[in-house]
């Protein structure tokens, strides 16, 4: 059995921590058995690490997310990348051409899709590995898994077998599905032994290969990739789930939860406050504060506080969900990003005139890390280096800068840097286009840099 995990949206119900780039799932706001913080994604690989599930592990994300992945997993895990960001059944269809086209996988292959940003039990991981079992006994089209309601949410989908659950390994024929009831039909969905759906599916490779011609798309990778946006944005429930005619689910009993909004998030959160915070007579009241100035909350209750350079929130907690349909409408680019290397801070934006701008950035690198090699079509940039050590190659000239130094890259200068020491430096760039995608990289390792500069 193969296992995809599903890094997708930007989980704007968190903002202002979360954006498109850094998504819910990479917020280290939990904390691990050693009372660490951990981000969701971090949690996850994790637990399937002690499960034995690693073997069997990929993460379906999109180019954005890269740098944050390898940040905080490490440089090896295995990647299926989507051209652009869409919705579920999109994803999972270039998932299942990868596996065939790329990995070289039979028909009969058992593939499990799961979001990455499930707060579960570790046996939740032992009852997924069932699915494997389950879709070739039963034959079905599908195997989902479905937790155990412990109320009557709103906010989920139900699964409705066809009768209640006989036993804990038992799976069940799928009768129907609801979509986010109301509490009063939530509570009859209860009473028919209905289960929440989890986002998981099982299938075997060549069911949903066969989905893909039977609607004439490829099952190719690199052909549907190329054709990525010609494919219908809808979840994958929508597509091919509720249309399928044989589905069976497995059900979980035990803990699990979707921290997609800052009332479910809080509820784990080990700590009340994050960063320069002062709580005063203040219950059941979170502040996550990223700023360098203080916060201070006194005598109010039931109450989130989220601050970033991207912005401050301030909600009641049962109310705190309506924030995703403010951020939405909102285009600005992300103020802070974590990288592979480190991360950085947009300090100040400035309109020169109607073709000049200028965009002052504070980059930290960690120890042994570095940028690319790199250079820009539109912009020019200045950097001051505040504090550390680093090794700075301009246009294939090798030389050290530390604290106090400020070193001129004009537009197209190649160059990059590597962090001797934890490096802080104030970039200042100044041009046409002041955007991310103004980079033409020549080389990612420095060494593969250090043997272009020799060879120069």
């Amino acid at each position: 059995m193969k296992l995809v995990l599903l890094s997708g949206g930007s989980g704007k119900r968190l903002w202002p921590l979360s954006n498109d780039v850094r998504s819910k799932q990479f917020l280290k706001l939990i904390r691990n058995g050693e009372s660490e913080p951990e981000s969701m994604v971090q949690r996850v690989w994790r637990q399937l690490a002690a499960n034995q599930c690693l073997d069997m592990a990929y993460i379906s994300t999109s180019q954005s997310q890269v740098d944050l992945i390898y940040n905080q997993l490490g440089p090896n895990v295995p990647l299926i990348l989507e051209p652009q960001k869409r919705d579920t059944f999109p994803a999972i269809a270039l998932i299942a051409s990868y596996l065939h086209s790329v990995e070289h996988l039979g028909p009969d292959e058992v593939v499990t899709v799961m979001p990455v940003d499930s707060f579960v039990e570790d046996h939740f991981f032992q009852k997924l590995k069932s699915l494997e079992r389950v879709i070739m006994e039963s034959k079905a089209e599908l195997a989902l898994m479905g937790v155990a309601p412990t109320y009557p949410s709103t906010k989920y989908g139900y699964i409705i077998p066809v009768q209640k659950k006989s036993g804990p390994q038992s799976s069940l024929q799928v009768e129907r599905f609801t979509e986010k009831p109301s509490v009063e039909a939530a509570n009859r969905l209860l009473a028919q032994g209905a289960l929440w759906n989890c986002g998981v599916f099982a299938f075997r490779l060549g069911y949903l290969l066969g989905e893909l011609q039977k609607r004439k798309l490829p099952v190719d990778y690199d052909e549907l990739a190329a054709r990525y946006l010609e494919l219908p944005k809808i979840s994958f429930d929508y597509e091919i789930v509720e249309k399928a005619r044989h589905v069976v689910v497995v059900p979980y009993e035990g803990h699990w939860k979707d921290l997609g909004t800052w009332n479910t998030l809080t509820e784990e959160m080990s700590d009340s406050s994050v960063g320069q915070v002062h709580l005063v007579e203040s219950t059941n009241t979170h502040v996550i504060n990223e700023l360098d100035l203080p916060i201070v909350t006194i005598g109010v209750s039931d109450v989130v506080v989220a601050a970033s350079p991207d912005g401050i929130l301030v909600a009641a907690k049962d109310k705190s969900h309506v924030v995703k349909d403010i951020a939405n409408d909102w285009s600005r680019r992300p103020m802070f990003e974590e990288r592979r290397w480190g991360w950085y801070h947009v300090l100040q934006f400035q309109k020169m005139n109607d073709k000049v701008g200028v965009l002052t950035k504070q980059l930290h690198l960690h120890a042994g890390k570095n940028l690319s090699y790199q250079y820009h079509h539109f912009r020019s940039e200045v950097w001051m280096i505040v504090e550390g050590e680093g090794d700075f190659v301009l246009n294939d000239r090798l030389r050290r800068v530390k604290p106090g130094d400020v070193v001129e890259i004009p537009v197209g200068a190649k160059h990059a840097i590597k962090a001797v020491s934890d490096l802080d430096i104030i970039e200042v760039q100044m041009g046409s286009k002041l955007v991310e995608d103004d980079i033409v990289r020549l080389g990612m390792s420095w060494h593969d840099i250090m043997e272009m500069v020799r060879e120069a």
